[in-house]
């Protein structure tokens, strides 16, 4: 609204001036934003420092000495010193229009290649040295150039502007195979993710915002048509970083490869981002087939091969989840214990109070449905393998097969017939087996207390994880569970649950599963207290007792049928916000 000088968003409810919306829409900063609208509006900013002033001009011409070099590097590209650098990018698949875009170019094998190229603009080596581009000191008589027989990738500030520079070595005999621009007047590298400019821009326009390992991951990425990718310069994401990539996206995706070096550099991920989760600020994960990064997906099985990838990204809880529960050991009482004292030191590190109390809740739930299922739930199947990170796998046995005995017979039936809850949680599986790919930990976990229901579980999750050919319904029914679908089929009479159909989307048919499977932990949760509240009763006959008695029992009545409300989703299968 230009008269009153305000916007409003009608999708996210964000609203503010004029310089929000430019901080908000471009990831701008306020001096950035305030900068660019006196620009446009031919408004002369207020006179500065000049002290100030001196270090702008500076600045300024440091910005220019990079742009010299990097008309340089790309010039160096096409000469006959450059023909082993374009072979190189042809063979990484690097058309020249990509060079071009990303501004890719070549530092020839010389100490004074670009150094002597520069001097004859008239740039003195005082200058290339503020701007990292020779190497010197007080043992080196001639300063000499830091970048040689290297690819050269252009780093860019928010603006567009060329700050540093990343080199990758065509040497194999050389000892750092990246090398980067070192800390400048310009240049803060734990301030800056590679290619934050042109992304920035496509992540408004709604392509996700992707974080990878490297210049090459970006670059096959942004030319696979995900243009929303940006890497952090050669480390491990910074906190600055983190928050720089919140201005562009509420949840970024993290792209890690599924090896154990991937894995431990996404749980360094995680133990960064604990402390500034802030409401609606979180993490994804995409794990990548073992061995491989985006670049090499890419190119190998396409882009449909990554996208993928990126549709199955966990949200941090559940790698969270992960990191902690593999490295426990719930062999006896005492060790179950420790996990539990564990995971509340991991959730107290989250410093918003909302979030910590969110993830406490969450944690709560799956550590009584954990504790829930057995007793002795790590055992002798302690060294089974859990999977290899390549994202949602066929899964694995989360329990040897005498334990999913056990559990099945210990697993009371129902007084009068199965809980229409468990019957929907069991048919969502049936019916898109995807559901069991993607979230084999939560379902292997959950107590049910009909018999049918524990073993139709068990053999869904047995028959997926043997890769068994055929409707899953009937794999279910080979493995002497037939009996139960009937069971399970009858006990559902609400007509609301459209997402159980097979042609409905997996999409949504997830988020509803999860709701319920939400529903369910929670009810199962409060069944535990009841009890317990119902031995201190009889233990000790207090107001106080009685009042917990009844707080437990008005929470389990309102649990009832709220797996009906889902009125957020629908789209992918045809429907309207509110259908069901």
């Amino acid at each position: 609204n230009d008269q009153k000088g305000f916007y409003h968003c009608f999708s996210s409810g964000n609203h503010g001036d004029i310089f929000r919306f430019l901080m908000e829409t471009e990831g701008l900063g306020f001096g950035e934003a305030v900068e660019r609208l006196a620009a446009e509006a031919g408004v002369p900013m207020p006179a500065r420092d000049p002290r100030a002033e001196e270090r702008e001009r500076e600045r300024d011409d440091l910005y220019a000495v990079m742009d010299a070099a990097v008309a340089f590097f790309r010039q160096a590209l096409e000469t006959p010193q450059g023909a082993r650098a374009r072979g190189y990018l042809s063979d990484r698949g690097l058309s020249a229009g990509v060079q071009s875009a990303f501004s890719v170019g070549y530092a020839p094998d010389s100490r004074n290649a670009l150094r002597g190229h520069l001097e004859k603009q008239g740039i003195s080596s005082e200058a290339m040295i503020k701007a990292g581009l020779l190497i010197h000191g007080d043992d080196i008589p001639v300063a000499y150039d830091r970048f040689r027989d290297r690819i050269i990738f252009p780093i860019t500030d928010m603006r567009g502007r060329t700050i540093a520079f990343g080199g990758r070595a065509l040497s194999p005999d050389v000892p750092a195979k990246y090398l980067n621009s070192p800390e400048t007047e310009l240049f803060h590298k734990g301030h800056v993710l590679y290619n934050a400019h042109m992304a920035r821009k496509a992540v408004h326009d709604g392509a996700p915002l992707i974080v990878a390992e490297g210049y090459m991951d970006v670059i096959a990425l942004a030319s696979a048509g995900f243009r929303g990718a940006v890497a952090p310069l050669g480390t491990a994401l910074t906190e600055d970083q983190m928050r720089l990539l919140w201005r562009f996206a509420d949840e970024p995706i993290l792209c890690f490869d599924g090896d154990k070096a991937g894995l431990r550099a996404a749980y360094r991920a995680i133990d960064l981002a604990l402390p500034v989760l802030a409401p609606g600020k979180s993490l994804r994960f995409a794990l990548l087939p073992e061995g491989m990064d985006p670049d090499d997906l890419i190119r190998r099985e396409g882009a449909d091969a990554m996208r993928a990838v990126l549709e199955r990204a966990q949200p941090l809880i559940d790698l969270l989840w992960m990191k902690e529960y593999e490295a426990s050991d719930w062999t006896t009482p005492e060790r179950r214990a420790a996990f539990e004292a564990r995971i509340g030191e991991v959730v107290r590190q989250i410093g918003h109070d909302a979030v910590r109390r969110h993830y406490r809740d969450a944690m709560d739930a799956r550590l009584a449905a954990l504790s829930g299922r057995s007793g002795d739930r790590r055992g002798s199947d302690r060294r089974q393998p859990r999977g290899n990170g390549r994202g949602p796998q066929r899964p694995v046995r989360v329990m040897s097969p005498l334990a999913e005995t056990i559990n099945s017979r210990r697993a009371r039936p129902s007084a009068t017939r199965v809980s229409e809850r468990e019957a929907v949680i069991i048919l969502g599986i049936l019916n898109h087996p995807e559901l069991i790919d993607r979230h084999a930990e939560t379902l292997a976990h959950l107590d049910f207390r009909d018999r049918d229901v524990a073993q139709l579980r068990d053999a869904a999750i047995d028959a997926r994880a043997s890769e068994e050919p055929g409707d899953l319904r009937h794999c279910v029914a080979r493995r002497g569970a037939g009996e139960g679908l009937s069971v399970v089929e009858a006990a559902v009479t609400h007509g609301g649950y459209w997402w159980l159909a097979k042609d409905a989307s997996v999409e949504d048919a997830e988020y509803a599963w999860m709701q319920i499977v939400g529903l369910h932990h929670r009810e199962v949760t409060l069944h535990r207290e009841l009890k317990e509240a119902e031995r201190a009763l009889n233990e000790d006959w207090t107001e106080e007792s009685f009042e917990r008695l009844k707080d437990i029992n008005a929470q389990i009545r309102s649990l009832a049928g709220t797996e009906a409300l889902h009125d957020e989703f629908g789209a992918r299968s045809g429907r309207g916000r509110k259908s069901g």
